[in-house]
């Protein structure tokens, strides 16, 4: 009789295994890299703050519209933005104290105020 002990099994190469998946690893993560650096490299490019244009703020007037006030140069433009279109709808030169014209236009209270107030008018604590 022959017993399964006696039978040599041949040993299963784990170590081997292991570092091909770790070589594929970095493989795979150099290979994201450096799809990342050429894209920054020679993707397309935006003008970032201190550039030429910023946006100093923006509104939703409809489920997918939207009014943005971008400042150019020494120019103020509300934009309006909708799927697919958009339209300058106003423009005007820079006030001297962009702060206040900016907060003279944002009147509006926050989320956290008008929830206060709604809480309150239903009879809240």
């Amino acid at each position: 009789m022959v017993w399964a002990a006696d039978t040599a099994v041949p040993p299963v190469p784990v170590f081997g295994g292991l570092v091909q998946v770790v070589l594929a690893l970095i493989l795979v993560l150099a290979a994201i890299a450096g799809s990342a650096w050429l894209m920054r490299r020679f993707g397309p490019t935006q003008i970032g703050p201190g550039g030429a244009m910023r946006v100093l703020g923006g509104v939703m007037v409809g489920q997918r519209e939207r009014l943005v006030l971008v400042e150019v140069g020494d120019t103020w433009l509300i934009i309006g933005v909708a799927p697919g279109q958009v339209t300058a709808v106003h423009s005007m030169s820079r006030p001297a104290h962009p702060e206040q014209a900016v907060s003279h236009f944002i009147q509006q209270p926050g989320f956290g105020d008008w929830l206060k107030a709604a809480w309150r008018k239903r009879g809240g604590a």
